[in-house]
């Protein structure tokens, strides 16, 4: 393999210092508008664009459901919306998946135990 055919694997990307090699910076990514959303009345700070599960995260809370049976604290586990681990309670409403919902200005997130109907009127 000849240095051209190198430089043409590696898509010709700048090969600079490993610590500019960042997710953030490989995708361009800027830090937007910041606005307040609460988590159990904590105020926390999302991004625009950002998830609830992602913002979440940046908070360090990792957990935001209790499972029905045995009360296990549950948070994001896939990421994409499928495993249902990411249930929360948000702006009243339950069983929203956090890693699917974009974070609104003022959004209330609160712990979501079992099912989310215990406190509701079914």
């Amino acid at each position: 393999m000849t240095q051209d055919d190198d430089s043409r694997t590696r898509g010709d990307r700048p090969q600079g210092n490993r610590s500019s090699r960042t997710p953030a910076n490989l995708v361009g990514a800027t830090s937007g508008t910041t606005f307040p959303i609460t988590f159990d009345g904590r105020e926390l700070t999302a991004l625009a664009g950002q998830s609830i599960a992602a913002a979440l995260w940046s908070a360090g809370i990792l957990a935001w459901r209790n499972t029905r049976v045995g009360g296990r604290p549950r948070g994001a586990f896939c990421g994409i919306g499928q495993c249902y681990d990411c249930l929360a309670t948000v702006n009243g409403h339950p069983n929203r998946r956090a890693c699917l919902v974009t974070a609104r200005p003022g959004d209330a997130v609160t712990t979501q135990e079992g099912d989310g109907h215990a406190g509701l009127a079914i």
